[in-house]
């Protein structure tokens, strides 16, 4: 997972925050129907949010499944010429 993903993902986040609060602060509603919106919004950002980190999550877990694979070939690799030598 590189580091310039992850901030890319941070500045979406924030200025999708700051957009949403922007036009809701600027839009002719009563504090009602605003914070409807407000309530509304949030709830999207927030399932946008979760939805992000989830697939970072799997990104993690599949580059952590490929590094783990790789070192388990490595280890059986050295064990296999150990081995031989020592016949």
């Amino acid at each position: 997972m590189e580091k310039s993903t992850g901030k890319a993902v941070v500045g979406f986040i924030l200025g999708a925050a700051m957009g949403v609060a922007a036009g809701l602060l600027f839009a002719p509603t009563t504090g009602k129907e605003a914070r409807k919106k407000i309530q509304k919004k949030t709830k999207e950002l927030s399932d946008d949010v979760a939805h992000k980190v989830g697939e970072k999550i799997d990104d993690l877990k599949e580059f952590v499944n490929e590094i783990s694979g790789e070192t388990k070939a490595k280890v059986k690799k050295v064990v296999d010429e150990a081995k031989t030598e020592l016949k």
